[in-house]
């Protein structure tokens, strides 16, 4: 992915309304955010100077605060602060990361009715190797607790699950849920041909409804691949024929390693269409 860079030391940010310089910026220590997790967000990419998708991120960050009895920025002030952080910053290509928190609240659970604060930064798309080497780990992603499929702030688990694969030399960390099947990476959504079946989990895993993810669905489904939404053991990956992981920034990006073994082909078949055909996607509609 080809990626314009800020040298900038001190980048322009979008906080509560009014474009700054990331020095002059000021979040509270009492903010919610920060104190217990209180927050929601998402991250997006620019292509070509444009926010890619920001109807379905803006549709999923509202699914997000809503289920956390937070307000979400107007679809157009989202996309208003986002274009204006690029253009200050002189990216074409980049990583936005749009955060909404409770705000000022009290040292402890209950909000405070001060107002939400909202940020958008942006920084240069980090680069990923063309294959990934994930690792399982051991502790479940919770589908039936009350943050199931949401985007919000509280991403310590994905912290220590990500460092644990890196220190054994993994770009990734997979978990399973509570009942044993396969879920999600720390930041990714998982693809792979188990058995001879086209699959990713489903929604009621507990996975997160990624952006690519759907996207990569609905063009799987175009392109008559046969891909079923369906639960299979978290173990069943280590034999899988093929796999990918989904995400903003990664794309599509096929998985040469599991636990320290090697899968089959990276790329096999079906990242091989895929790969190209959401690439594709990307250089013809900025908001499919």
């Amino acid at each position: 992915m080809q990626t314009a860079t800020n040298d900038s030391a001190d980048p322009f940010v979008w906080l509560d309304g009014h474009l700054i310089q990331s020095s002059e910026a000021r979040v509270s220590p009492f903010d919610h955010g920060l104190l217990t997790g209180d927050g929601v967000f998402e991250t997006l990419v620019a292509y070509r100077g444009e926010p890619f998708a920001p109807t379905r991120h803006h549709r999923r960050l509202h699914h997000s605060a809503s289920s956390m009895g937070l307000e979400t920025p107007p679809a157009d002030e989202l996309l208003h602060a986002m274009r204006e952080v690029l253009r200050a910053n002189r990216l074409d290509s980049a990583r936005i990361r749009v955060t909404v928190t409770g705000g000022i609240g009290p040292l402890g659970s209950d909000r405070g009715g001060r107002g939400q604060t909202f940020v958008v930064a942006a920084s240069p798309v980090p680069a990923f190797s063309p294959t990934a080497r994930v690792f399982t780990v051991p502790f479940p992603r919770n589908e039936r607790g009350a943050l199931a499929g949401l985007k919000t702030t509280s991403y310590g688990e994905n912290v220590v699950a990500l460092y644990q694969a890196k220190s054994q030399g993994g770009d990734e960390a997979i978990f399973g849920n509570l009942v044993g099947n396969l879920c999600e990476g720390t930041g990714t959504n998982i693809f792979a041909v188990i058995g001879g079946k086209f699959i990713t989990p489903p929604l009621s895993s507990g996975c997160l409804a990624g952006v690519t993810r759907g996207l990569v669905v609905e063009l799987a489904n175009e392109l008559g691949l046969g891909l079923e939404e369906a639960d299979v053991p978290l173990s069943a990956l280590t034999g899988a024929d093929e796999a990918f992981l989904t995400s903003t920034l990664r794309e599509v990006q096929p998985i040469v390693e599991v636990n320290g073994q090697a899968l089959g082909a990276a790329p096999g078949p079906m990242a091989k269409k895929l790969g190209p055909a959401f690439r594709s996607l990307t250089e013809h509609d900025l908001d499919p």
